[in-house]
């Protein structure tokens, strides 16, 4: 299947039309976009991955400029520790899970620490050189047995431009001759769409500062642009004044954490607020929603919107006493997985040398936003509130629909009618023959009076859904998706 929202013509197994994603759900009627924040509760979100045992490689600090990956039943992470060495010395650590929350360091054996091997240091140059950031991609299918994991890394070894990295296991990196393969840039976030790798971070050379969402794409993973495309900025944009400072201002840090959901990239970034006496230690930082159709450009379903809010994340006792920094500030890594029905993401604090351990937030799957009906005294004499599809080509696919919803009882209802590209309904999917989902749930199956699934012959279709009743306004639209049978 295709969907025709200004992204790539890539071939998908599903489509999920987020309410904020409105180039796939562009016409829109009586219906406003509210985003699900999450908030810490008062005292600190729990921590995943916490302080190793003193001695270890990760006793001073865990740092979440790292990734998270589903490897067959497993989650796997990489993350960055710090042990009692002298001054700013960051290795990468690893640590498996099954649900997100309980995190275990195997001793791996591979790298000496301390005049030990029994520790969960992966084997990156042995961890001779400091590394400030890295992000993982798995590839399961490809042809190579070597590259089945791929990283980039940031390292003293290369004056911080990026390197590359790969690995049949995860565990045992080896690196390409040419190294460094790009230049300098602090990455949060990458992913693999339409055939091209893609990271996410802050550097470039564009104007306007370097806290700025920046992409550089490559098609092997050694041979990268060096050219980066300047995705999204928050500063020196009329009507805003221009920074004055490199601390100050309305910024981009590291870019944003990337989750490819095929037809859309949804991302969460470092929402930099400086303080106007570009006073470094006054920086706030929640997370913020940015979202893409094509892993290039990005925009803010709403501006300055906390995803992840810092606010009361631990910081009313800070790692070791230290008081200078602390203001509430937030990093992202790397790492979106969907666990039973939550959706999950890891971060931590920010700056690193307050890190104390990777946090876990969490929503129920795919509640990061709804669009709400307008109540009926808003709506125009003749207008339902309602919701259109870009087009989709079923490409000769059987699919069906289902719905992410909430709010749906006796006095408020939702129907489904399938369209042509050009708007006119087809016979057999009009609103008259839905038979839509009572209860609310997460995935809410769709049918229609003598199809339980679109037919692969109806050409380009528009995902028309209908919201109605006396309390139309309790309903919460999450998302729909359009799956190929038999996925």
């Amino acid at each position: 299947m295709q969907i025709h929202n200004g992204g790539p013509r890539q071939q998908l197994d599903e489509i999920v039309l987020f309410p904020f994603d409105d180039y796939s759900l562009p016409l829109q009627c009586g219906v406003e976009l509210h985003l699900e924040g999450h908030a810490t509760p008062c005292g600190r979100t729990r921590i995943a991955v916490g302080l190793g045992e003193e001695g270890s490689p990760d006793s001073e600090r865990v740092v979440y400029y790292g990734t998270v990956h589903r490897v067959g039943d497993e989650l796997w992470m990489w993350y960055l520790g710090q042990g009692e060495d002298e001054g700013w010395f960051e290795r990468v650590c690893f640590a498996t899970s099954i649900d997100g929350y309980n995190w275990h360091k195997p001793d791996l054996g591979l790298v000496e620490y301390n005049g030990s091997r029994r520790n969960n240091l992966v084997d990156l140059n042995q961890g001779t050189h400091h590394v400030q950031s890295c992000v993982v991609y798995y590839d399961p299918d490809d042809p190579d047995p070597d590259r089945l994991f791929k990283m980039l890394f940031q390292s003293r070894k290369y004056a911080s431009s990026f390197a590359a990295a790969f690995s049949a296991d995860g565990l045992t990196w080896h690196e390409p001759a040419h190294n460094p393969v790009g230049s300098w840039l602090e990455m949060a976030g990458g992913t693999r769409h339409n055939g091209c790798y893609v990271v996410c971070g802050q550097g470039g050379s564009h104007a306007g500062g370097v806290r700025q969402l920046v992409t550089h794409i490559s098609y092997d993973f050694e041979n990268w642009s060096q050219a980066s495309c300047m995705g999204m900025r928050r500063s020196n944009v009329t009507p805003r004044s221009p920074v004055a400072g490199s601390s100050a201002g309305e910024q981009i840090h590291l870019g944003a954490s990337l989750w490819n959901r095929g037809n859309v990239i949804v991302g969460f970034y470092g929402m930099w607020n400086g303080h106007p006496s570009n006073d470094r230690r006054l920086v706030t930082m929640d997370l913020g929603l940015a979202v893409s159709n094509d892993a290039l450009h990005y925009r803010e379903p709403i501006p300055d919107y906390p995803i992840v809010s810092a606010a009361e994340d631990g910081w009313e006792e800070l790692p070791h006493g230290d008081t200078l920094v602390n203001y509430p500030a937030l990093i992202q890594g790397q790492g979106f997985e969907q666990v039973g029905e939550e959706t999950l993401y890891w971060y931590a604090p920010w700056p690193e040398q307050s890190s104390d351990g990777v946090r876990v937030a969490s929503w129920p799957r795919d509640r990061l936003g709804f669009l709400r009906p307008f109540p009926a005294g808003r709506m125009r004499p003749g207008q339902g509130s309602h919701v259109v599809s870009a087009p989709i080509d079923l490409d000769g696919k059987t699919a069906r629909l289902a719905l992410n919803i909430d709010g749906l009882g006796d006095y408020s209802a939702v129907t489904v009618e399938i369209l042509s590209e050009r708007l006119e309904p087809i016979p057999g999917f009009t609103a008259a023959e839905c038979i839509a989902p009572t209860t609310s749930g997460l995935s809410e199956p769709v049918v229609w009076l003598r199809q339980d699934a679109l037919p692969h012959d109806l050409g380009p279709i528009r995902v028309r859904i209908n919201f109605s009743g006396v309390r139309v306004e309790d309903l919460k639209l999450y998302a729909a998706y359009l799956a190929a049978a038999g996925n």
